[in-house]
């Protein structure tokens, strides 16, 4: 067996436990020793989860006090980047969600510090890993459909994140935090980098949001066009109540492949008054619980066997720049040429 990667969660919320839970009973090759919150009753509760592991406030008290060999980062999008160097700079491989940071700038910083202290820094798209869109993209490598000529990926959620992603100062926006994995997805799925974006945005579910944060959205569609000349189309909707809906659609020349459904379980219930009844996904933990697996683990053998990540800081710089982009072309409601100025 591998060596186990001791490894510390900072960020006890929503993604923060996710992936304790995962690295604490379902990967063998990690050891978790901390957990991290600036909220230190939420680092105990969650401490308490995962079998009481030592929790901290803030990460350099947990450098201080534990040998941490690499840092599973799920705290809000500004502090991203000050974490991951701080993670560099301490020689801790560093794994961190998405969106990777605020600014092209700040990702290459990110970046920059990883390669300077030679750690290793993947970026958490983890539908990438999930089983069914990874055979579609190997598919699509073998020539299954032909050439990829127009990619669509959407993502729906179910209820609003938290408010500091809303701001643009802390997170960006809706179409960050709700589809920078479609971004990505489009992308790695085109096999191309994008040369334009255009998109267009409005506040259709909580229009009164707009009052707080003049440029909320959470209805959006974007269209690309690739350097291979592919087209891609990301679109998103949040909060829209029926569940959390995620599903991609590739046209190829020589075909079609369709990845995921509305519906979260093969259970039907039909009776008398003609109506059938199914479940929808509850939330993205539910529709992609083994690509979070998945990826922690091609994170962590990154790391022991001393390969590059599956998913790299360029990789999300360039989601990162796609999202940009998608939000100035909102502003300006014309096409946005890319790379980004």
């Amino acid at each position: 067996m591998s060596k186990r990667v001791k490894v510390c969660v900072v960020g006890a919320g929503r993604a923060g436990e996710v992936h304790a839970l995962n690295l604490s009973y379902r990967i063998s090759l990690a050891e978790l020793v901390a957990i991290v919150d600036q909220d230190l009753n939420l680092a105990k509760q969650l401490s308490q989860k995962v079998g009481g592991v030592h929790y901290y406030q803030t990460f350099r008290d947990a450098l201080r006090s534990e040998e941490i060999e690499a840092a599973f980062i799920t705290t809000p999008t500004f502090t991203h980047c000050p974490l991951t160097i701080e993670a560099a700079e301490a020689g801790v491989h560093v794994f961190c969600e998405k969106p990777m940071a605020l600014s092209l700038e700040e990702a290459e910083k990110m970046i920059s510090a990883a390669r300077k202290n030679n750690i290793k820094l993947q970026i958490g798209f983890m539908r990438r890993f999930d089983p069914e869109i990874k055979k579609t993209k190997s598919l699509i490598l073998d020539g299954v459909i032909g050439k990829p000529i127009l990619v669509k990926s959407l993502t729906r959620g179910p209820g609003l994140p938290p408010r500091w992603a809303l701001d643009p100062k802390t997170g960006i926006g809706m179409i960050a935090e709700v589809s920078s994995h479609d971004f990505d997805s489009v992308r790695w799925l085109m096999g191309s980098e994008a040369v334009s974006v255009f998109a267009v945005a409005d506040a259709l579910i909580r229009p009164e949001l707009k009052e707080e944060y003049r440029e909320y959205h959470d209805v959006y569609i974007s269209m690309l066009r690739f350097e291979n000349n592919g087209l891609g189309i990301v679109d998103g909707g949040c909060p829209v109540g029926y569940g959390y809906d995620a599903r991609i659609e590739i046209l190829g020349t020589d075909g079609l492949i369709m990845v995921g459904e509305v519906k979260g379980t093969t259970l039907l219930i039909s009776k008398s008054d003609k109506k059938a009844v199914t479940e929808t996904f509850q939330s993205w933990r539910n529709r992609f619980y083994e690509g979070y697996i998945s990826e922690a683990e091609s994170f962590l053998k990154a790391v022991t066997e001393d390969k590059t990540p599956e998913v790299t800081g360029e990789d999300g710089k360039k989601a990162l720049e796609l999202v940009l982009a998608a939000i100035e072309s909102i502003r300006t409601n014309k096409p946005v040429a890319l790379p980004l100025k």
